[in-house]
């Protein structure tokens, strides 16, 4: 009697605590990695659009971990989730369980990436980075700026200034195509929203001429609290028709010719961008100006001064009079 009660009673909730005690292992025990795994270079998983749960087990073992797949694919369908899994790039990290895995494939947690573009870059230095990230997938390699500036949509337009400096988060892979188009997006809707607050009696017609100006106080500007003075002398000029003579331009128009000393005879030579031998704003911007920057452009400060030289120390010295102006060339430059 008491080995049937044994066999009918006892033995079945033995067995039933002995599957519970594996699924809960099963669960929480963290998957084995291939070695050389580590929370810097985790296991990357990449699941196709349109995979089923076998389909998204079977490439969690051909990645490397140590899991047998048809256990994965039973948990995959018991949980309820496998048809939630979502596409895209991924990294199985250190700790990782089953349960912790599906978690992370349901709510599509990718692996992500950063890419940072730098105030008053110019666009061969923005391309140079953008080429230069091992975590995009190099869609743009063998291509001219034309090419790419029509793959991102823009095409016709020229490129300085047109990418918004930031930090842009990409998920691992990305074509560096899509940075491109996410940065000059970026830069659109801030320079719409720069130019929304211009001012009155802004000089400037157009939201392309604010673009210009912003880069070329971004390139003038050492310090922050002289941004907007900077930005107002530069308006001055350009209501009564003053050159704007700054060297930022002349030094862009130059390109790689430029060896990082800018001689008299620079300035006397005649180009679009030499802001020395011609009235006005350049044809284009000469790099890529921040938020404050674009702000500034539209919204200058109300300022007597038509002048400014550095102190030396990242700021300007600003002068309504060109004798107040020499006197400081003297004072800070010449010494």
């Amino acid at each position: 009697m008491k080995r049937l009660l044994f066999l009918l009673f006892w033995l079945p909730l033995l067995a039933m605590g002995l599957v519970v005690g594996a699924a809960w292992w099963w669960l929480h025990e963290p998957l084995l990695l291939p070695a050389g795994a580590s929370a810097q270079a985790p296991v990357e998983l990449n699941i196709q659009p349109g995979s089923s749960a076998r389909v998204v087990a079977q490439a969690v073992t051909s990645a490397g971990v140590k899991v047998p797949t048809v256990l994965l694919y039973a948990w995959f369908r018991a949980s309820g989730q496998g048809r939630s899994i979502k596409a895209g790039v991924y990294e199985i990290k250190p700790g990782a369980t089953p349960r912790s895995l599906l978690d992370q494939l349901v709510r599509g947690e990718q692996a992500l990436r950063s890419l940072t573009l730098v105030e008053g870059w110019n666009v061969r230095e923005v391309l140079a980075a953008v080429r230069a990230s091992p975590d995009l997938n190099q869609d743009i390699d063998g291509l001219g700026m034309a090419d790419i500036m029509a793959r991102i949509g823009y095409a016709g337009r020229h490129p300085e200034g047109r990418f918004f400096p930031d930090t842009y988060r990409m998920v691992k892979h990305a074509t560096a195509s899509s940075v491109l188009r996410q940065a000059a997006q970026a830069m659109d809707q801030r320079l719409a929203e720069a130019w929304a607050q211009r001012a009155p009696d802004s000089p400037l017609r157009s939201p392309e001429e604010a673009l210009i100006l912003a880069s070329i106080v971004e390139k003038e500007t050492g310090a922050e609290v002289d941004r907007s003075m900077v930005a107002g002398v530069f308006s001055n000029r350009l209501r009564i028709g003053m050159r704007l003579q700054t060297d930022p331009t002349v030094i862009y128009g130059l390109g790689e010719r430029f060896d990082g000393n800018l001689r008299r005879a620079d300035l006397e030579t005649d180009s679009p961008y030499n802001t020395y031998t011609r009235a006005g704003l350049p044809p284009t911007p000469i790099a890529m100006p921040g938020w404050n920057s674009l702000l500034a452009a539209v919204k200058p400060a109300a300022t007597p001064a038509m002048y400014f030289v550095a102190r030396g120390d990242g700021s300007s010295q600003f002068s309504a009079t060109l004798d107040e102006h020499n006197l400081a060339v003297r004072r800070y430059q010449l010494k």
